[in-house]
């Protein structure tokens, strides 16, 4: 066995969601939401090398060396369970992160994610973008689409990711799953080949710069159903990140094309349960309707936020409503969807409520 498998399991076993290990600093797992010592002594230098560099092959350990950052996939096979991991230099030694992969694809339902992305996954060609910081479940939720079209749907799905971190089995579906570097030199070259291999589904694990991004919106216009993420908060703020990546020559066709290609935007953030015992998402939702298209071509990004508002008879909403709606339901507290809200006002009178309570000793959330 090899010893950072002792501290896997522990992560595993809580149904915790990440390993955090750094010189200097106790093993730390992080339990919805907070980082929680899993033992008290902190890790030494020699600790780090023991536990870190022990499961890497040599080729990885060169590239750690030359780079300082190393993202790969670890099986913990004592732990029966799946990470994606990054390690990295700092100044006092060496760290890593181990995000716990799930053993099983939930259904959209199970995750609370909008049923629209339903929708999203029944269409025959367009661009869908999952957003949202690190952290946020971009990943899962996207599998979880996957999913819904391999059991429902006989279609070619290509995926391009860096590293793959869920597995899929073909089921009605065929499903070939191309891992960056190893299957496939770059997104760039995947998404250049992809385009010959018949695929009806195509999900780009990131867009990370130009090349990638222009084709990821070129391959939309294609006829293909194409997925893909970004880190970023807002439906306004992606589309801002995705046209600002181009030289100023070329916005105005960028939106033209992605005024006819873009189906939809799914921001995501996670926050901490009401009960203190998971992690629930809060989402906001963009809808490629006719009138998103107009504001797109002609570059009106920031009033896409007013057709958000009045378009719930399409599916869209804010974050903001996305709050207000999980608040409600008591599934999150006044200070958390405070704390995030863009509209802070709207929940003032909320967060002025359950502080009140507090104070009085009984709870009142809405």
């Amino acid at each position: 066995m090899n010893p950072i498998d002792r501290f896997l399991g522990v992560v595993h076993d809580e149904e915790a969601s990440d390993l955090h290990m750094s010189v200097g600093l106790p093993p730390k797992m992080r339990l919805h939401g907070d980082l929680i010592n899993i033992v008290d002594n902190p890790t030494t230098a020699e600790d780090a090398d023991k536990l870190l560099l022990g499961v890497l092959s040599r080729t990885q350990k060169d590239r750690f060396d030359e780079t300082g950052d190393l993202d790969f996939v670890y099986d913990a096979e004592e732990a029966n369970a799946r990470f994606r991991v990054n390690y990295f230099k700092h100044q006092h030694g060496i760290g890593g992160v181990f995000r716990l992969i799930p053993d099983r694809i939930k259904t959209l339902e199970e995750l609370r994610v909008p049923i629209i992305l339903r929708k999203f996954a029944e269409m025959q060609s367009g661009l869908i973008l999952v957003t949202g910081p690190t952290g946020c479940g971009k990943s899962t939720t996207l599998a979880s689409v996957l999913d819904y079209v391999n059991e429902n749907f006989r279609k070619h799905i290509i995926t391009l990711e860096d590293p793959i971190e869920y597995v899929h089995t073909s089921k009605r579906c065929i499903m070939n799953q191309r891992q960056v570097e190893s299957e496939t030199e770059s997104f760039e070259a995947g998404l250049l080949a992809a385009i010959h291999q018949d695929p009806e589904v195509l999900m780009v694990g990131e867009m990370r710069d130009y090349e990638t991004i222009r084709l990821v919106v070129s391959a939309a216009e294609t006829g293909i159903l194409v997925f893909a993420t970004l880190h970023t908060n807002s439906a306004a703020k992606t589309l801002d990140r995705i046209i600002d990546v181009f030289p100023s020559g070329q916005q105005a066709q960028i939106r033209a094309m992605l005024s006819e290609s873009l189906k939809g935007v799914v921001s995501q953030i996670l926050l901490k349960t009401a009960d203190g015992t998971g992690r629930v998402p809060a989402n906001e939702v963009l809808v490629g309707t006719p009138a998103v298209s107009n504001l797109v071509r002609e570059g009106k990004i920031p009033e896409i936020y007013s057709v958000m508002q009045s378009g719930k008879a399409q599916g869209m909403y804010t974050m903001d409503d996305s709050l207000w709606n999980l608040l409600n339901m008591r599934l999150i507290t006044a200070d958390d969807a405070y704390a995030v809200a863009v509209n802070k006002k709207r929940f003032e009178p909320a967060l002025r409520r359950a502080q009140r309570s507090r104070a009085g000793g009984a709870e009142e959330v809405s």
